[in-house]
């Protein structure tokens, strides 16, 4: 068994616990089963997980993070992407640099295998503390397959991670062995979701983000293929901004999905939107807006999400110019133009500040708080300016407005009667509510309720009268 001294840690800063091993063990259902919950694709098929989850986890009162790597496999097998593989390796290795304790998953079941051997090499000679949790021993009678892995010089723990079996001892013991560190004051980032079509940049504009090869790049379309998260700070101390960063699979059009993996990727995307305060669809410059693009703004759209349209590979455009570039973008996607452009090129680093700051600025636009009369002025002046048109021989009438809610940003209209407001007239007033205040990138979604019109004689109107109800107030 494990020695029970703590392992020192740096003050301050979580210890990091990895999972690695080879393909098709168990990593990633381990990876959820620890964590309590279901954050990684879980697949039969090999090589799901290429890139690094890292989240944070507890066990007997010991905060750790815990990162799930990709398989680690020989190179130049039959068929394989070297390229991919290498990477993958990269970054299973860059786990086990800055880990502080690893679990060496293997599969019990199939028994050791000269990889599973390579992998223990590899542990030994970085003198990491380790464990070995053999997975697949679903009922009693496997665990004898687990300790023909005592040869490769570790302790180890028969488990279960699809039947939860044996977690509990693996990580009473694991958790013994971790420092106690009491987990910085938490601070809410604000969390970026970068969506798009396959091959349009996402993980390499995150890398240039964070100035490390945190996401693999390959021209293999499907590279990425779970969504990401990566935690992201600027500054230090009080003042530091702090991001959490998401890379999604790249996603094209359901027709051409009939791969399960590719579906699950889909679904982890859309979640990745709704949890977002900010989304940025990403786009091929030399491409440009595709069917798909619109398929994935309306994803955005539907979950009411603040957005900025990225540009990316501007460096290949040769003489075309943003104006030009822009004027094309509001033909192709003219339900957008609220939302800010920015053309980037990860490659060389192009505009990566300047779209860093606009996605800052649109996180700030979807959290406007507006003033209740700075609020009725506006829509009192809209209206003044067009009037509503007339629906079955009456006028759609606002009495008030007021701000409802941020994130999206919500304002609740009280009127004679909702089924009378026109779409058109709708988008006029959010158009209107736009130029007036700003709120670039963030959506506005208007409430209309029925409310009775007073019946003293002060607030009485015509039919073909104003259709504001003019209140009498310091302010006006």
């Amino acid at each position: 068994m494990p020695t029970t001294n703590p392992i020192p840690s740096e003050p301050g800063r979580l210890p990091l616990v990895a999972l690695v091993g080879r393909p098709n063990v168990g990593k990633s259902a381990l990876f959820n089963r620890i964590l309590g919950r279901r954050l990684a694709i879980v697949h039969e098929q090999c090589g799901v997980t290429r890139d690094r989850h890292i989240a944070q986890g507890e066990w007997d009162n010991k905060a750790f993070e815990l990162v799930d790597t990709g398989g680690l496999t020989e190179f130049g097998g039959p068929g394989a992407d070297t390229t991919i593989e290498a990477e993958t390796r990269r970054q299973a290795e860059l786990a086990i640099d800055t880990a502080t304790f690893v679990l060496l998953v293997v599969d019990a079941e199939a028994g050791v295998s000269s990889l599973d051997e390579d992998v223990a090499r590899l542990l030994h000679r970085r003198g990491l503390p380790t464990v070995i949790a053999a997975n697949k021993c679903d009922e009693a009678r496997r665990d004898d397959f687990a300790f023909a892995f005592e040869r490769l010089g570790f302790p180890v723990y028969p488990v279960s991670a699809m039947h939860n079996r044996g977690i509990d001892d693996l990580m009473i013991d694991v958790a013994k062995q971790l420092p106690t560190v009491v987990p910085a004051v938490e601070t809410v980032p604000l969390k970026v979701t970068i969506v798009g079509r396959p091959n349009v940049g996402k993980s390499s504009f995150i890398n240039r983000l964070i100035r490390s090869p945190r996401m693999i790049v390959s021209e293999v379309p499907g590279t990425t293929r779970d969504s990401v998260d990566i935690p992201f700070a600027i500054g230090s101390g009080p003042t530091a901004r702090h991001y959490l960063l998401t890379d999604t699979a790249g996603l094209r059009r359901l027709t051409k999905v009939d791969d399960t993996v590719e579906r699950f990727s889909v679904m982890r995307t859309e979640r990745s939107i709704q949890r977002a305060d900010v989304v940025v669809l990403m786009l091929d410059a030399a491409l440009g807006p595709s069917a798909q693009d619109k398929t994935i703004v309306d994803m955005i759209l539907r979950e009411r999400k603040g957005c900025v349209i990225v540009v990316n590979k501007w460096d290949l455009m040769g003489h075309s110019t943003q104006k030009q570039y822009t004027e094309a973008m509001g033909h192709a996607l003219p339900f957008l133009q609220w939302v800010p452009l920015v053309f980037v090129s990860a490659q060389d680093g192009f505009n990566i500040k300047r779209s860093l700051e606009t996605i800052d600025h649109v996180a700030a636009q979807v959290q406007t708080q507006l003033s209740t009369g700075v609020l009725n002025r506006a829509i009192l002046d809209a209206v003044d300016r067009v009037q509503p048109p007339m629906v079955k021989g009456k006028r759609f009438k606002i009495y008030y407005a007021t701000q409802t809610g941020t994130k999206p940003i919500r304002i609740g209209l009280f009127v004679n009667d909702p089924d009378r407001l026109p779409a058109a007239y709708e988008e006029y007033l959010i158009h209107t509510l736009r130029r007036h205040f700003g709120l670039e990138g963030a959506p506005i979604f208007l409430e209309p309720k029925a409310r009775a019109r007073p019946a003293n004689r002060e607030h009485q109107h015509r039919d073909d009268g104003p259709t504001f109800h003019r209140k009498k107030s310091r302010d006006r």
